[in-house]
């Protein structure tokens, strides 16, 4: 699956160092309802919380990667500024290796635009929620082992969110052996993005690299 992402005017704008953060969102036809509106509620409370943050506001960048009818760049990388939240719907499947698949390339493909543009940069992370079990022919384990890599190499962060109905065995899997999923509590996504924009906002505060994994605050809006 290739990306092939070039133009990146804004690194002439803005030159602070980056943080990217991918969500990789399950918008499948089991997220209908309550589950997605509340979901997009919480893209807003993300937005909000970091563009009040005038580091993070600067440095955080979020790119939203969808899977559900298909695998779909929902919004590409963006600072606060240029950050819209998608409004998204539910249909479809569950190709989560599709999606997770994309994700880690977008990431390589923006860490080469830095490098290129001469822009320092922060750990990526990689944020999973899904409420669901991957279709059976989705190639998540082959997904999951490249995460498990990553992760180990610190090359990126990643964190897995299982909302009601997700498989957290599935997840287990998915999840590097040190960052156990965790399970939503209810719909509380606005919690989970308010405790999201602090980690991501202390991370772009501190030193610039992939040395380290992110020293994250207690988990308040969930539970593993």
């Amino acid at each position: 699956m290739v990306v092939n992402r070039r133009d990146f005017p804004e690194a002439y704008e803005n030159t602070e160092a980056r943080c990217p953060v991918v969500l990789v969102l399950d918008v499948s036809g089991s997220m209908t309802g309550e589950p997605i509106r509340q979901l997009n509620e919480g893209l807003k409370v993300l937005k909000k919380a970091l563009e009040d943050d005038p580091t993070a506001s600067l440095r955080v960048e979020v790119a939203v990667v969808t899977f559900g009818a298909s695998v779909s760049l929902a919004h590409d990388f963006a600072t606060m500024d240029a950050f819209n939240p998608p409004t998204l719907s539910a249909d479809g499947g569950t190709p989560m290796g599709e999606g997770l698949e994309y994700a880690l390339q977008l990431v390589a493909e923006r860490k080469e635009q830095y490098k290129n543009y001469g822009l320092k940069y922060y750990q990526p992370w990689v944020w999973l929620i899904t409420d669901g079990y991957p279709n059976g022919n989705s190639p998540w384990q082959e997904a999951a082992q490249k995460i498990h890599q990553e992760h180990k190499n610190k090359k990126i962060s990643f964190f897995a969110v299982a909302v009601e109905g997700a498989d957290m065995n599935q997840l287990k899997q998915v999840s590097p052996p040190d960052r156990t999923p965790v399970k939503l509590n209810g719909l509380d996504f606005k919690t989970m993005f308010l405790w999201l924009s602090r980690s991501v906002g202390k991370t772009a505060s501190g030193k610039v690299g992939e040395e380290g994994q992110t020293k994250l605050e207690p988990i308040g809006w969930g539970s593993v």
